[in-house]
Parts: structure tokens; sequence; C-alpha cells
């Protein structure tokens, strides 16, 4: 019960957000940055229907569709997610006002905004519709990747904003917030970087390990590996610690192996002892 809560909570959230990119910056600015949101921006400065009802009409089509090409299994998880968030973008906007006409700053804050609303609602396990279910319902009659079926209805979105508003800047912005909106949701969904992952190739592995183990409290795998061109056994380490802990590991590795190859990436979410614990919503 208590994850059924965080999760549609997490959803509404994310919605609520959503609604306020839309109402805020989006919307006024003419701003259609992809999706059913930006056929919603484009239809209300046509027709003045307001956006969120905008947004619920243009679903209903694609819902009968997803229902028929794919079933009741695939719709249902999007339908909460869908009427929330068309209710959400016209319960609050006679509440919000455009706080700037920079177009810049409104492609931007906008994006961001929306990304961070939408990266609640996907990591939370539901969608608000939209391009998504489009996407799925293109991708099983032409067989393309789904991501290459979202960027393609999208960019369709984008023209047709920059067309109907005769402003290829305005679609110009559109495609600027398209991508932030994109960058947004995949760092919500993969966490942000907080840690540093450790490659260590090494000729003393238990001289490494020995000192991460006992100095910072940190565990380590190790697998055997060759090396192409000398063809000679090294011995690969893979180690995971907190951003305050490189400098000192740095140090460990040099003090136990200065001839060690190291190779650092950063990391967006590490579950496991030390860091977070795995959690999961039950359906």
């Amino acid at each position: 019960m208590y994850n059924w809560v965080k999760q549609y909570l997490g959803v509404t959230i994310g919605v609520v957000l959503l609604a306020m990119a839309l109402n805020l910056f989006l919307v006024p600015n003419k701003i259609a940055a992809g999706g059913v949101s930006g056929l919603a921006t484009i239809i209300y400065h046509l027709f003045n229907i307001p956006v969120g009802m905008a947004v619920l009409g243009l679903n209903v089509p694609l819902y009968i569709m997803g229902f028929l090409r794919l079933g009741w299994g695939f719709i249902l998880h999007s339908l909460y997610g869908t009427i929330a968030v068309a209710l959400a973008i016209d319960l609050t906007a006679p509440f919000l006002h455009a706080p700037t006409d920079n177009l810049l700053l409104a492609t931007i804050y906008g994006g961001v905004l929306a990304g961070l609303g939408l990266g609640l609602v996907f990591r939370n396990k539901s969608t608000t519709g939209g391009t998504d279910m489009a996407a799925a319902i293109l991708r099983s009659y032409i067989g393309l990747d789904i991501g290459q079926m979202l960027f393609m209805v999208d960019a369709m979105v984008v023209v047709s904003a920059g067309i109907v508003f005769n402003s290829w800047e305005l679609a110009m912005y559109a495609l600027i917030c398209t991508f932030t909106i994109a960058k947004v949701i995949d760092m919500v969904q993969d966490g942000f970087s907080y840690a540093k992952g450790f490659i260590i190739i090494t000729n003393d592995p238990r001289a490494v390990g020995d000192k991460l183990t006992k100095e910072l409290h940190r565990g380590a795998t190790i697998w055997n590996a060759r090396g192409m061109y000398t063809g000679s056994n090294r011995h690969v380490l893979l180690s995971v610690v907190h951003r305050s802990e490189v400098s000192k590991l740095k140090d460990i590795i040099h003090e136990a192996d200065p001839r060690a190859f190291v190779i650092t990436t950063d990391v967006h979410e590490v579950i496991g002892e030390g860091f977070k614990q795995m959690t999961a919503y039950k359906k």
C-alpha cells in the first residue's frame, strides 16, 4: 500500500511540474516542444481551446488505437498520468502567469521544469500517454525503434509549429526545449552524478585492494585480463567511491602501484552496500 501511494504521489507531483512548465513558460511563448502538449499548444493559439482539454482530446484516438493494436495491458498504466496532466494544466492555468517573454529563458526554464516533471512520471512507472503511445503504435506497424519513432513524431510537431506560427525561430527554440527535456528526463531517471567508478589495471591487485578496504572501507571486484599488445597477464579492479573519496583513492593507487593504469567514470546511480538500497514498486 505504501509503495502504491508513493508511486501515485510521484506521478502527481510530476504532472503538476509539467503543468507549471506549460503554463508559465511554454504555452504563453508559443514554444511547442514536441509531443501532444506541443500539438495542444498549437491548437490553443489557433482555436483558443484550453491546453488540458486539447491534451485529453488528442489522447482519446491514441487510446482507442492503442487498445485495438496493443491491448489493455499497454494503456492502463498511462491512464492516470494522462487524465492527471490534463486536469493539472487547466486547473492551474488561471493562477499561473508567464514571468518572462524572453524566448531563451522560457525555453530553458520550461524545458528543465517539464523534464523534471516527466522524469518523475517515468520514474514512477507511468506515462502521460501522447507521443509515447503514438510511437509504440507506429512501431507495431513499421517496426522501427521506439526512440527513432519518438524523435520523428516530436520533429513533426516542431516543424508544424514553425509553419503554423510562421516563425522558424520559434521552431528552433522548440527544438532546443525538446533536447533539454530529454536530457533532464535522463538525469532524473538515472540519477545525478554523485559517485565515481574506478577501473584499475594493475600488477599488484592485493596491495591496491588491501589499502582500499582498510583506508576507505570500500570493496572491489577483481578479474583477470591479458594485455592485447604485450600478451602479459594483468589484473583489473573495479570499485565505486563517493566524490569526496576520489583524491584519497588516487593516492592509494599511486602508493600501492605507481604504474597502474586507471580509468575513472561518472556513476549516476549505485545500488548496494555502502550506497542506497534496492527498492521496487509493487503492482
